[in-house]
């Protein structure tokens, strides 16, 4: 059947995928399954249950919570109304909170459980007209949102009708989603995407990631992301069934578990559990530990099949006999692929992963893109590592004279909410979206991203430094997990540091370095050297006026609650560089150096 609105996935499910098992989350150590009714009957009466309350197409309705079924289920019933959803990072703070419920004059609030509804309920009691406030789990004193789907199921006699009128005046053009960006600056905005947007970009990935109805896909990226929402309806499109991640720390034994066929991320997860592998090799001795780090440096020089030698095929076909194998085992033995996006992924990281047999589905987009604007694909020709990938059918790409990244096509926004100026500055009178990255394309239509362009900066001799491209290279180490690349209108380039301490902690014991906490341990003379080892090894590459002269070693970790990350995990550079103002004075002495 043809699906041009996001609520079409009910009929979809209803003609062609009845099966027991569309969402699956892990709750008291067990999965629990939802099927494809349980979906159609949740998400219908909960729409009925909105008419019976009042709300109108229109409305917009806010849901701060984990990935559960029930998102799908509250999702898709208010797009049969018409009302407006608008899903909000768990990550983010009171002001921001407060922000988004106003700014978005949202008449509703849904939260997951107990810790949040502790939160919001502060924050909306005091707005200056308080709003309704439900809950996912059953939290007393806290309404809950079966409240709203018990009302429709007992009205819908009543209301199915009214559904039906308003779901048949619905067009694939018509608003679906306000989606707040997480933003590296300033308060986000509020993006307006259709269902048009939403729609295309997942029949689109659906094709890339060629699943179906056997397969089963672990869900990692928060559904309140548009890359880990598109997932999220692809894989429905698809008839594959999801699988929450019960968490962060559990997604290794979350696929071993389910036998995973598929899986979403973004670099940092593939870091993470690159970094797992790593330090199980570590562990290993002798011939095992030769064998597996010989297989590790073969993984990293991987090429596609057809540009490599038949010498490297055949040390490949042992090195997947021996050690590849294995990483797909412990990653429960089906895992074929991945989706990744969100952030610049290390070629290295992306091609080691292919060497295993898990192939890395690098795309590139926005949240005003719906995301999708480029994506690998999984076969030659189509597929160029290191890139990120060739346009999706429907849509354009250009290079600007300074480098920046166009798009045209059905990916772009409506445009940004309450803010026509703002979207004009992005989205010129011939309907290019100006990215605001920098990248190249080559003879063959492939993308490859070079760095943000409001990121880019000058030093004091007039020379262009592109940080992302830098930071990336310094994320290889394993001594690294985050840096900061700075010195705008200085002499030269200099480095904040967060080094990545679990391995930093394990080599100081193998070292016999003493410390006792993570102060300590980054002003160990061991540590600075081994850091400006690594540094130096950048600095080989880089042109003369790019070279790291100084760095300092941060001793406190970054994350999205701390505030130096985003909740897609991208560096929040001003909060960062104010944040460490006293240290860039130290790096660079107003007094002259």
């Amino acid at each position: 059947m043809n699906v041009t609105r996001t609520f079409d996935l009910l009929d979809l499910y209803r003609s062609q995928y009845q099966k027991p098992d569309v969402f699956n989350i892990k709750r008291e150590g067990k999965w629990n399954a939802y099927s494809s009714e349980d979906y159609i009957s949740f998400a219908t009466n909960f729409s009925c249950g909105l008419l019976a309350m009042g709300f109108n197409p229109g409305d917009k309705i806010i849901t701060i919570t984990n990935n559960r079924p029930e998102w799908n289920f509250v999702d898709i019933g208010m797009a049969m109304v018409g009302i407006i959803h608008v899903p909000v990072f768990t990550s983010l703070g009171t002001n921001e909170l407060s922000f988004i419920i106003t700014h978005s004059e949202a008449k509703a609030v849904i939260v997951s459980d107990n810790k949040f509804y502790s939160i919001l309920i502060q924050v909306i009691n005091g707005l200056d007209a308080p709003i309704p406030l439900f809950c996912f789990d059953r939290v007393p004193p806290a309404r809950n949102w079966m409240e709203i789907v018990e009302l429709g199921k007992h009205s819908s006699e009543k209301y199915l009708a009214e559904v039906e009128i308003i779901k048949s005046k619905i067009s694939p053009e018509d608003w679906a989603t306000l989606i707040y960006t997480s933003g590296t600056t300033g308060m986000a905005k509020g993006v307006m995407l259709s269902h048009k947007n939403l729609v295309e970009n997942f029949k689109a990935a659906s094709v890339v990631f060629g699943m179906g109805p056997d397969d089963k896909y672990l869900s990692i990226l928060p559904l309140c992301h548009v890359g880990g929402r598109m997932g999220n309806y692809q894989t429905q499109y698809s008839g594959s069934s999801i699988y929450y991640a019960e968490s962060m720390g559990t997604i290794a034994s979350d696929m071993r578990e389910i036998h995973a066929d598929g899986f979403d991320a973004v670099p940092r997860i593939l870091e993470k559990i690159f970094d797992n592998v790593i330090a199980k090799g570590n562990k290993l001795t002798g011939i095992k530990k030769k064998l597996f780090f010989w297989a590790v440096k073969l993984g990293l020089d991987y090429k596609l099949p057809g540009d490599s030698s038949w010498l490297y095929r055949k040390k490949h076909a042992l090195a997947d006999k021996l050690i590849f194998s294995k990483w797909r085992e412990a990653l429960g033995g089906n895992i074929k692929l991945a989706g990744c996006g969100g952030a610049s992924l290390q070629p290295r990281l992306e091609r080691v992963f292919w060497a295993a047999g898990i192939k890395i589905i690098n795309m590139y987009g926005l949240t005003e893109t719906s995301p999708i604007i480029t994506i690998n694909r999984q076969t030659k020709p189509s597929v160029k590592l290191g890139s990120v990938g060739t346009v999706i059918p429907g849509v354009e790409v250009k290079i600007a004279g300074d480098g920046e990244i166009l798009a045209r096509g059905h990916d772009i926004m409506i445009g940004y909410y309450k803010n026509e100026e703002l979207t004009a500055e992005v989205v010129d009178q011939e309907g290019w979206f100006h990215t605001g990255d920098i990248g190249t394309l080559d003879s063959q239509g492939f993308l490859f991203i070079t760095d943000r362009k409001k990121d880019v900066f000058k030093l004091s001799n007039g020379k262009f430094i592109s940080p992302q491209i830098m930071e990336g290279r310094l994320k290889e180490s394993a001594f690294i997990e985050h840096s900061i690349i700075v010195g705008e209108q200085e002499k030269f380039v200099s480095a904040l540091i967060v080094p990545d301490f679990l391995w930093l902690r394990n080599w100081c014991q193998k070292n016999g370095h003493v410390f006792k906490n993570q102060e300590d341990m980054i002003a160990l003379p061991a540590v600075k050297k081994a850091i400006a080892d690594e540094i130096g090894k950048l600095n080989r590459l880089l042109n003369p006026h790019e070279k790291i002269n100084r760095f300092k070693l941060i001793s406190e970790e970054w994350s999205p609650e701390t505030g130096e990350l985003s909740p897609t995990l991208k560096l929040k550079r001003g909060f960062i560089l104010e944040k460490y103002k006293a240290v860039l004075e130290q790096i660079y002495p107003k007094t002259g150096i």
